[in-house]
């Protein structure tokens, strides 16, 4: 399993102070079957808790994740700042998932060269590392 985050989404993190573990840890959630929503296309949306609030005063993130493959941080916003995404912004979502998920090793390299992702560290769930 390999775990990225955009680059929009690390400036969203690192403001809110949200650590690389919390992200990791949502993704165990989703492998093990435990998300907060199947937006379906791969899309998921995901709680996380914001520093001594717990998750009903956290985050919500929407990820693109592909069991045992790879996930994708992509958009993240504080509950108390808005309800939900709109089904426009779902609809692109699942787009851009489409192109994630049939990226070649070789692409999404140069993509992290770039700097349009970075790649968190693993350690846990269903890995093939």
């Amino acid at each position: 399993m390999r775990i990225f985050k955009n680059r929009w989404f690390a400036r969203f993190a690192r403001r809110e102070a949200i650590p690389d573990e919390m992200l990791c840890e949502a993704v165990k959630q989703i492998e093990a079957g435990h998300h907060d929503a199947d937006l379906g296309a791969g899309v998921f949306k995901q709680r996380i808790a914001r520093s001594g609030e717990g998750q009903s005063g956290g985050y919500r993130v929407i990820m693109c994740f592909k069991l045992e493959e790879r996930a994708f941080f992509i958009y993240g916003f504080a509950k108390s700042s808005r309800g939900n995404v709109a089904q426009n912004e779902l609809k692109e979502f699942k787009k851009l998932a489409k192109i994630l998920f049939t990226m070649t090793d070789e692409q999404l390299e140069r993509m992290l060269q770039h700097g349009d992702f970075e790649e968190l560290p693993w350690k846990g769930g269903h890995t093939d590392d």
